[in-house]
């Protein structure tokens, strides 16, 4: 048996899933997650080290880091940018996927993939965090909700308020300006969400999108940012079952293509 591994090392969560690559079964055989901290590095050898503990010690064969901590990962065989590896996981799991919406915690990508998951063309957002699962955990905690329910509150609203700042801390600044004047929490949260929504939707247009459509990222568990993106794209989006871990799935993918190459 040979374990080959992904790793994702993001701007808040480090992610791990091991591949057992048995007569190319690809069988997911491990997967976590953990918080990253003040050492991603410290992290990624944790998941690495708590991977081996559950195969009972077994070296692992080959590793491909990604993510923005991914050079990080002193154990890896190869680093992959995140682009590469979400396509590639998407694809993996819905062939008929030809454009994923990832909304991670300091940034949203949007990439448009051919029948073949190859990554045609893609757009970042800016260095600013507005438009990431970061302004929505600031946004949260200026008006004192779990980041939890906060998606579920955004879907209470029937006039959500306009939040125009496009910066995370001018948007925070007009988020209490609105608490100040005594609007609704849930429009206010809805005005944060219908924010982010644009702000992925300006994405889209520019990369030009076709269906299958996939949400990946921690956020596509919000199910305010999941109803608003399906209502202005008039689509149905196809989530899959752990969305955050999707470029680590990739990145496990892509260990086995190189690793096969060796044996």
């Amino acid at each position: 048996m040979a374990l080959v591994a992904g790793i994702d090392i993001g701007s808040i969560t480090a992610k791990i899933i091991v591949l057992d690559t048995n007569e190319n079964s690809n069988k997911k055989s491990f997967s976590q997650l953990k918080k990253v901290g003040y050492a991603p590095g410290n992290i990624a050898s944790g998941l690495i080290t708590s991977a081996q503990s559950f195969h009972t010690g077994q070296k692992i064969d080959y590793i491909v880091s990604t993510g923005y901590g991914r050079k990080l990962v002193e154990n890896a065989d190869k680093t992959i940018t995140e682009i590469t590896c979400h396509a590639v996981g998407a694809h993996h799991s819905d062939p008929s996927i030809q454009t994923i919406i990832d909304i991670g915690g300091q940034d949203s990508k949007v990439i448009r993939v051919n029948e073949q998951g190859q990554v045609q063309d893609f757009e970042m957002n800016d260095k600013c965090s507005a438009g990431s699962g970061r302004f929505l955990e600031v946004m949260a905690n200026a008006l004192e909700v779990s980041i939890e329910e906060f998606g579920s509150l955004g879907l209470r609203s029937t006039s959500p308020s306009k939040i125009s700042s496009t910066c995370t801390v001018f948007a925070e600044s007009e988020v209490i300006s609105r608490i100040n004047q005594g609007a609704n929490r849930n429009d206010i949260v809805a005005g944060i969400h219908e924010s982010i929504v644009n702000k992925i939707i300006a994405l889209t247009a520019r990369v030009g999108i076709q269906p299958e459509i996939s949400l990946t990222g921690g956020v596509a568990l919000n199910p305010a940012v999941q109803t608003m993106l399906e209502r202005e794209l008039e689509v149905k989006l196809k989530i899959p079952a752990e969305p955050q871990m999707n470029g680590a799935f990739g990145a496990a993918l892509l260990a086995q293509r190189y690793y096969s190459k060796l044996v």
